[in-house]
């Protein structure tokens, strides 16, 4: 990073970077799938090679017109290759991947500000942002004799894809804070976006291409214009806030898939009521409710089906969508950060009056999810912290207690509208030192239960230890140990893991050079595994792990 100063009233600050890099990963799974009369496993060993080159710049030109005024402008450039190739054998199938994907991003923001009065601000804000991310995907097997069973000598497949998104915003933003306390917030704005999606789908033999099947090609344009009036007013009586939101929108749609145009101008409301209430140096209480409407994106929108992985394919509705949902927070403080003890309880409750959910085919050997709409979708968290310092001891304890439920919807190999229900639980503690010599520790548990419940009922709980020891000889020798324990209660072999790190460091000149030695996976274990459900069956994922080393490290500052 660079700083420059033309004149006394400007700054100019750039920075620019450049990275290369080349990541391997190694991934196997078990997959069993279980739902509505359809039964299979699929095994899959992966391997993948990433190749990346990315450049950014980004310059910052900041000019005080005056002591209460200000223009700064940020324009960031990106531009990234990446080429992914992976080895997939897929039920003893071996399957060649191929995936050419770029990034080039431009973004340039301006924005004044004017402090014109005493606790009144002035802010206008201009953006403008394109983005383009072009894809072109080849895997050389055919899974999918079932969807084209005319095309029996097809042997490959491949996807080119561009997707292009441009922005353009103004924002009018005005902040008065009252002699009494009170604060009010106006904005003012449009913000205008367009999304291009065109995606091609073509079965080959060897290098020749087939067909391009019908259902299987998106061509997509969806703009949205955004007018919209913000607006926030803080009431304060004494220790007791009421905070109040009303934000009007004014939408201009216009959709074109493949050919077909259609335009909607829809209008919305989103409002919001909070309070916050200081009963007194001990007791904190903060609650908000709103509600709130959201217009659908580009990937809702889409006609036709895309193809996101080597064996699933998904959809979006074809058609505009609001989505409506309300909210209720509630917090409650107990006491304060810095005293002896402290707690924090946090309930979020939320209902999706309508929600998009999706009507799936599962075969073995593909996937296909088409979007749709639902209506009613409830979710529920509640976690509470709690702190308490022990000076016979100098350690201070945390206990974290979380429970977490949400409902959803969905259609399954022409099921029923399906009711999932997900329920996750979290309980540990943690014991932190805070002695004032040498030594020092922070050990802690923590258990998981994760439970689903619809046709089929799964659970499972894991649990992660942790024990790390800090030594600090003198104010330039440090060494640092952390150690690691999980537990994945539904595996039946392989399903207990340690992990031991250190790192020591050692400054020859102070604020200068230091040299540093790192030891990773010092029990050198060669494979993690782990184990997810879901609503339609259970996973077992096993990584590859780097083995044990030791790096010898050496730190200069300028």
């Amino acid at each position: 990073m660079l700083f420059f100063n033309p004149a006394d009233k400007l700054k100019i600050k750039t920075l620019v970077f450049f990275n290369w890099d080349e990541t391997d990963f190694f991934r196997n799974s078990v997959a069993i799938t279980d739902v509505n009369g359809t039964n299979f496993t699929n095994t899959q060993d992966f391997e993948l090679r990433n190749k990346n080159r990315v450049a950014f710049g980004k310059l910052d030109f900041i000019y005080n017109i005056s002591k209460t005024k200000m223009l700064k402008a940020t324009t960031k450039y990106n531009n990234g290759n990446f080429n992914d190739n992976s080895n997939l054998v897929f039920n003893d199938n071996s399957t060649i991947e191929n995936l050419q994907h770029q990034n080039t991003l431009f973004d340039q923001k301006i924005s004044y500000t004017n402090n014109f009065k005493d606790k009144k601000v002035f802010l206008l804000t201009g953006r403008f942002i394109d983005e383009k991310t072009p894809q072109n995907y080849a895997i050389n097997q055919f899974f999918y004799q079932d969807l084209f069973p005319s095309l029996s000598n097809a042997n490959n497949v491949k996807q080119n894809s561009t997707n292009q998104m441009q922005f353009a915003g103004i924002n009018a933003h005005l902040l008065d804070r009252k002699a009494n306390g009170h604060l009010l917030e106006l904005q003012l704005g449009n913000e205008y976006r367009k999304d291009k999606m065109i995606t091609k789908f073509s079965l080959l033999e060897d290098s020749s291409v087939l067909v391009s099947p019908n259902g299987y090609q998106n061509e997509t344009k969806y703009q949205v214009n955004n007018l919209y009036l913000k607006s926030k007013y803080r009431l304060k009586i004494k220790d007791f806030g009421i905070v109040g939101k009303f934000n009007i929108n004014q939408l201009f749609n216009r959709l074109e898939n493949n050919d077909a145009l259609s335009s909607q101008n829809p209008f919305f409301i989103n409002p919001s009521l909070g309070f916050d209430w200081k009963i007194n140096d001990k007791n904190k209480i903060t609650s908000t409710y709103s509600y709130n409407t959201t217009n659908a994106k580009v990937l809702d929108v889409f006609s036709d089906f895309v193809l996101t992985g080597f064996r699933s394919f998904s959809k979006g509705t074809g058609n505009f969508n609001q989505l409506d949902a309300s909210s209720v927070v509630f917090n409650y403080q107990l006491g304060n950060w810095t005293d002896r003890f402290f707690a924090n309880t946090f309930i979020l409750y939320s209902k999706n009056h309508d929600f998009f959910s999706t009507n799936t085919a599962i075969q073995q050997n593909f996937t296909q999810a088409e979007k749709i709409l639902i209506k009613n979708r409830e979710f529920i968290s509640v976690n509470s912290k709690l702190d308490y310092y022990f000076k016979f001891i100098s350690s201070n304890l945390k206990l974290d207690l979380g429970y977490t439920k949400s409902e959803f919807k969905n259609i399954v190999n022409n099921s029923n509208l399906r009711q999932v229900t997900s329920n996750n639980y979290n309980y540990g503690f943690e014991l932190r030192s805070g002695f004032g010599g040498v030594f020092n520790y922070h050990i802690g548990t923590k258990w998981t239960t994760t439970e689903i419940e619809t046709t089929i009922n799964n659970s499972f709980t894991d649990n992660l230890s942790f024990l790390d020891l800090s030594f600090f000889f003198n104010k330039n020798l440090d060494f640092q140990l952390q150690s690691e324990h999980y537990y994945f209660g539904n595996l039946q072999t392989d399903n207990t893991y340690f992990f031991l790190d250190f790192d020591a460091r050692y400054k020859l000149i102070e604020n200068k050079l230091t040299l540093g030695i790192t030891g990773k996976n010092l029990f050198n274990t060669e494979r993690f595994r782990n184990f997810s459900i879901s609503d339609i069956g259970t996973s077992t994922t096993e990584y590859r792990l780097l083995p044990r080393f030791v790096l010898l490290k050496l730190e200069y500052r300028f």
